[in-house]
């Protein structure tokens, strides 16, 4: 928040020298579409600046038009707001209608339609607009180290996770809060946002393997994170220990460090694939209650089976990530 504030005071006083040198009337008004124009990101900002100036535009000719042809009255006004609005909005130019009153009340206050008012007000557009689009595209704070922060802490979240998974498997009577699946939640979700905005800030390359690299990275978190849920739900009917959850216990304390890993290891897979044929070696339950907690393990056991499936969408995508992250070095 602190950068755009910066921004905007920078691009409304560039906005009002240039309106006052250009000897611009309401030279006030450029630095005013200079605040509107500053956004978050490059492409909001050029998206938002071109809504601007076409909404703004079309504005003035209707306006104009209308108060040629029923004078200059407030009900006029009315009736401008009443047509030019919905029609904006039809043509997704709905940032612009603000811009387009500034205008319009402009044309309004001077009570006659001329050609170098006209003029005039092109020009403050062009000023406050392109001073504002100016700014969004030299400076933009850039989001890789806060979304390397974010993945950290992702990945540190799901080793304790797994860790308070392994642990409960050896000991049911393990009380866990289940705190680092919110925080996990809350890491990821913030990462798509950064994610997104950062995308947004590039102008070129945007399907570049790096680019794509953090949407899908985050995406693929959050699609594990939904399998994460679903084993611990087969976790909580397992409430004896069993020798069965011993062994699936050290898959998730392995799994724990695997998930910081740069690539796909496939190591958990390979003894997921060996416990699940030992399982079907081992003699059947006895009684009820051991096999509805087998039958959860198995359960859970094919949940973490689509966990490891998730990650393994995102190993290609990493090798592209150190082409492309040398290539931007």
């Amino acid at each position: 928040m602190g950068i755009r504030v910066i921004k905007t005071a920078i691009a409304a006083l560039a906005a009002l020298y240039t309106a006052h040198y250009l000897g611009l009337e309401t030279p006030l008004s450029a630095g005013l579409l200079a605040i509107l124009g500053v956004e978050v990101t490059r492409m909001r900002g050029l998206r938002s600046s071109f809504e601007r100036f076409m909404a703004s535009v079309l504005g003035l000719f209707f306006a104009s038009l209308l108060f040629m042809l029923l004078g200059f009255h407030i009900w006029t006004i009315s009736i401008f707001v009443l047509l030019a609005f919905p029609i904006l909005s039809r043509f997704h130019l709905k940032d612009g209608i603000v811009t387009s009153a500034v205008i319009v009340f402009h044309v309004y206050a001077k009570e006659e339609v001329t050609t170098a008012l006209i003029g005039n007000e092109i020009m403050l557009l062009l000023t406050g607009l392109g001073w504002a689009t100016i700014i969004n595209l030299l400076y933009m704070p850039k989001e890789d180290r806060k979304l390397m922060e974010l993945r950290l802490a992702t990945e540190e979240k799901f080793g304790r996770i797994f860790q308070s998974m392994g642990r409960t498997l050896r000991e049911p009577a393990t009380i866990w809060n289940g705190e680092e699946l919110l925080e996990a939640e809350q890491a990821i979700e913030e990462g798509m946002r950064r994610s997104d905005i950062s995308r947004a800030n590039r102008i070129w390359g945007q399907g570049s393997e790096y680019v794509r690299y953090w949407p899908n990275y985050f995406e693929m978190r959050r699609q594990q994170l939904d399998a994460i849920s679903s084993m611990l739900t087969q976790l909580a009917l397992v409430y004896e220990s069993l020798p069965q959850g011993e062994l699936v216990a050290e898959l998730f304390e392995h799994l724990s460090d695997d998930v910081k890993s740069e690539v796909y290891e496939g190591t958990v897979e390979t003894k997921r694939l060996q416990l699940g044929a030992r399982f079907r070696s081992m003699p059947l339950p006895v009684t009820r209650d051991e096999f509805e907690m087998r039958a959860a393990l198995l359960h859970l056991m094919h949940d973490l089976q689509r966990y490891m499936d998730i990650a393994k969408r995102l190993k290609k995508q990493k090798d592209g990530l150190k082409a492309a992250a040398q290539e931007e070095n």
